[in-house]
């Protein structure tokens, strides 16, 4: 009877730690609190232009490019292309080509009446990072 006693008590023993860990045990989530996204790195790219002009770009998502230029800060989105990666906003274009230093770009403006120009044409300077 002693060894059924134990045996018992040994059930009983395992039943009490293993249920301490039962995860409806385990204190509630707060129904207001949510997964901190995960951080993404920022690509950013320097280019040197014609008129010796210099452009900064950050791709801070896959469909956002933030082009910095004479001291004026342009936050553009993806738009269609046939080739390279084409960001609009406003009245101005930013269409970047290749990765590395072969990457290159050009910034256009365009007109209310559906006409335009280009600003600058540059190359990433060497040592710029890839992305966007």
């Amino acid at each position: 009877m002693s060894r059924e006693l134990t045996l018992s008590a040994l059930i009983a023993l395992v039943a009490v730690i293993t249920s301490a860990c039962a995860p409806d045990t385990l204190p509630a989530r707060p129904p207001n609190a949510t997964k901190a996204p995960t951080p993404q790195a920022v690509t950013l790219v320097r280019y040197a232009c014609n008129n010796d002009a210099v452009v900064q770009a950050s791709y801070p998502t896959a469909d956002r490019a933030v082009v910095q230029y004479d001291g004026n800060t342009y936050n553009m989105t993806l738009a269609r292309s046939a080739d390279g990666a084409r960001y609009v906003g406003d009245t101005l274009e930013w269409w970047s080509k290749g990765t590395g230093p072969q990457r290159t770009a050009t910034l256009f403006a365009h007109d209310a009446d559906g006409t335009g120009e280009t600003i600058l044409s540059c190359a990433a300077v060497t040592g710029g990072h890839g992305g966007g």
